[in-house]
């Protein structure tokens, strides 16, 4: 039998406050995230309110120190102060405001998934009880591109309809829209879509019936022999092939179009020079309700009430305390962009120059996860559309003049090059490599095939056009 003993040990172990990971979690929410997370908070926190009046910085209840702080402060019950979400501007918040906000979250409504579009259909379809019960078990069974995930053979075993009854269900739910629905895969998808649209009768039907495999290796000149016909014939029965879609259930995908708010702007004052501001006109002005602060003060009020108003009123001061954080953060990251990024402003994408977040982080006096955490899921309106604040930090090359390039702009250099090309004679990486080595640009081929991939480029042999 072991022994049985006791041991004693002494370790150091890091652990967060709750409310420095409440900071945290704030500068790491995005724009709508941040909106949900303050609206909670009004919901739970009885001494929170939402303000119509911007409170400013300068009123004799606001702590001067804290203003310009980027540092994380703990206060006690005797500094609090009343300070309002900075909007980035400094008119005051308005009703006109308020309803703008208000109708940007009225706006976002849930979109209609596949399930519901096709349940409208069937509930539109005058059909047999027994074919309206198959289509429902087979709307159950669709997955989110549409797609039967089982066969019918197996769901008419597993639920005991008859296969007429089942092959009618089968027929009508692929009769619904999109075109493609309630196919057994990609291939019968794509033949559904043809049928519909001109029939079976077409060169572009047997293509995808019996030479799909060559259709996706560009070997025209084989199908047009298989098919009797010539390599400009199936040359556009390919383009008219590629306009079909592989997802018909895509459009509904609720991730595939998300909505986006930019945290900041990038514009041109009137003499030309840069700057940065907030858009804070979707989020509350917070402060805390003067007569829990004053209650507080009374005598008589029990012990418990006192206790419990004070933890209320000090997570609400820490709640303001890290939205005006990040903001003040963001804004910040956003000046720095403006000092590192110029030419990328005057001239788009592919002046973008290499930047690490390290180099941010210096500079503002805080660790790059901090810039991280601030950057993550934050978006920029630049005079060359919406962009993701992490899109700015990239390294690089530098060119054989000296200049600096970042990935990006070696991304859209061969994205240009491409898009020039002959299509009958499409440009393989290796000269892909040669035309940016002329450049100045020292990228190896590899490189330049993950660069490809990356843009959604295929290969040159499947480029190709006849």
């Amino acid at each position: 039998m072991s022994d049985v003993f006791l041991k004693q040990s002494l370790s150091q172990q890091q652990t967060l406050a709750p409310q420095m990971r409440k900071s945290l979690e704030i500068l790491q929410s995005s724009t709508l995230e941040l909106g949900q997370l303050v609206q909670q908070a009004l919901e739970t926190n009885p001494v929170l309110e939402d303000i119509t009046e911007t409170v400013s910085l300068d009123d004799d209840s606001a702590d001067p120190d804290e203003a310009d702080s980027l540092e994380y402060m703990n206060e006690t019950d005797d500094d609090w102060r009343d300070r309002s979400i900075l909007e980035g501007k400094s008119s005051p918040w308005t009703s006109d405001d308020e309803e703008r906000r208000q109708r940007i979250y009225d706006s976002i409504v849930a979109p209609e998934t596949l399930q519901q579009h096709l349940q409208h259909q069937l509930d539109q379809s005058m059909v047999d009880p027994e074919v309206r019960e198959c289509a429902q078990a087979i709307l159950g069974n669709l997955d989110s591109r549409g797609f039967l995930d089982m066969t019918c053979k197996a769901l008419g075993v597993r639920m005991g309809f008859k296969p007429d009854h089942l092959a009618a269900g089968l027929a009508l739910v692929q009769s619904f829209d999109p075109a493609g629905i309630g196919a057994s895969g990609i291939p019968e998808s794509l033949l559904l879509q043809l049928d519909r649209s001109n029939g079976k009768n077409t060169i572009e039907y047997k293509v995808v019936l019996n030479h799909l495999e060559d259709l996706a290796r560009r070997r025209h000149p084989q199908i047009a022999r298989a098919l009797g016909t010539n390599v400009e014939r199936i040359a556009e029965a390919a383009t008219r092939i590629g306009r079909l879609t592989p997802n018909p259930g895509g459009e509904f995908d609720p991730t595939g179009n998300p909505y986006i708010l930019p945290d900041a702007v990038i514009e041109q004052d009137d003499d030309g020079e840069w700057y940065a501001r907030l858009t804070g006109e979707h989020l509350p002005n917070l402060r805390i309700n003067d007569f829990y602060k004053d209650m507080i003060g009374k005598n008589g009020i029990d012990t418990k009430a006192r206790q419990f108003l004070r933890d209320q009123i000090r997570d609400g001061r820490s709640l303001i305390h890290a939205i005006s954080l990040r903001q003040e953060t963001i804004l910040a990251i956003t000046h720095k962009l403006i000092e590192h990024q110029p030419m990328f402003l005057r001239k788009g994408h592919r002046h973008l120059r290499p930047l690490t977040m390290s180099d941010i982080a210096d500079e503002l006096n805080l660790h790059a996860t901090t810039i991280s955490r601030a950057v993550s899921g934050k978006y920029v309106l630049t005079p060359h559309g919406l962009m993701e604040m992490r899109a700015f930090f990239a390294t690089g090359y530098q060119t054989t003049n000296g200049e600096e390039v970042s990935n990006a702009g070696v991304r859209e250099a061969i994205q240009q090059l491409v898009g020039s090309e002959n299509q009958e004679k499409p440009l393989s990486d290796e000269f892909l490599m040669k035309s940016l080595h002329k450049q100045g640009i020292k990228v190896a081929r590899r490189t330049i095939a993950k660069y490809r991939e990356q843009l959604g480029i295929l290969p040159s042999h499947l480029r190709k056009t006849f």
